[in-house]
């Protein structure tokens, strides 16, 4: 006699992107808000696919974060492939269609989202209005060949992507030293210097501004950040002066420009586009990267 068959579903590609979702985001919070669901939506779904399967995919760190088990991981392989395969369907799709509609997803960090792509979005979306832009401000560098994001803005020259992903250098951020507006030239000169927390000691501006403070013998404000966003509203606040871009803070009220013996900017990082190899000829990614260009400071 033949022995019965463990009690066992197949999965399906719903089930997969549960799994990636934990793999990706390494928490349940992180995995609902990549699934666009509520966390208990992925507790209850990832509970029933390890009853239905027989076998635990993940498990919960002492930090609370869930690591997959090595079943997981194997799981979390084939789901990658089948993505791709399914992306590449996508592709193959929508290459036939030219009308510029369906969604672009773009990353950058949360200061050129927030101060220079959201403000001049209805130019694209006046433009074309069947298309829509999902804007991700992620100080994280988010996967293009994972589908995590289909084109992403970064400051400096990218130092991996993969064979399929295309970098080029479309302008710059300028960088010169400001000051709230309501402090007079002496006061601001007086200033400390508000700058990042240890974890983004790495950034340039943030090396600038240590040179800085040890060549001049002045002091670092109490306040310190780890975005630039952050840094732009605690110069604002009137808690120090900082190194801030110019295509930013010229055009904020609150804010002034201090003059130095130098002329032109004390610092520039050159601003990359990052696209994947098999999108870039799709119609509604070359509308998005058309605009980019458009507006990208040079």
């Amino acid at each position: 006699m033949q022995s019965e068959p463990a009690n066992t579903q197949m999965m399906n590609w719903n089930d997969l992107r549960y799994i990636l979702a934990i793999q990706r985001g390494r928490n349940l919070t992180a995995a609902a808000r990549l699934l666009g669901v509520d966390q208990t939506t992925v507790a209850r779904r990832l509970a029933a696919i390890q009853e239905g399967l027989g076998a635990r995919l993940y498990q919960r760190m002492t930090d609370g974060k869930l690591q997959l088990t090595p079943s997981g991981e194997r799981a979390a392989l084939h789901a990658e492939r089948i993505e791709t395969e399914i992306g590449a369907l996508d592709l193959a799709l929508a290459g036939a269609d030219d009308v510029v509609c369906g969604t672009v997803r773009l990353t950058s960090v949360p200061i050129i989202i927030n101060r220079i792509l959201v403000p001049t979005a209805p130019i694209l979306l006046k433009r074309h209005p069947k298309l829509q832009l999902e804007l991700v401000a992620d100080a994280r560098d988010l996967s293009l060949t994972r589908r995590e994001t289909d084109l992403a803005l970064r400051l400096g020259r990218p130092k991996v992507g993969g064979t399929k992903v295309m970098a080029r250098r479309i302008g710059a951020l300028r960088y010169e030293v400001y000051a709230a507006a309501s402090c007079s030239a002496r006061e601001a000169r007086m200033l400390p210097w508000v700058t990042y927390d240890s974890a983004m000691a790495h950034l340039p501006q943030a090396r600038w501004i240590a040179a800085t403070v040890a060549r001049s013998h002045k002091t670092i404000a109490a306040v310190h950040v780890n975005d630039a966003e952050g840094l732009l509203e605690a110069v604002t606040a009137g808690l120090g002066r900082s190194l801030l871009p110019c295509v930013i803070a010229d055009a904020d009220a609150r804010l002034q420009k201090l003059g130095g013996k130098l002329r032109g900017p004390v610092l520039s990082r050159e601003l990359w586009l990052l696209t994947h190899s098999e999108l870039r000829t799709i119609g509604r990614i070359e509308a998005v990267v058309e605009w980019i260009e458009q507006i990208a400071p040079q």
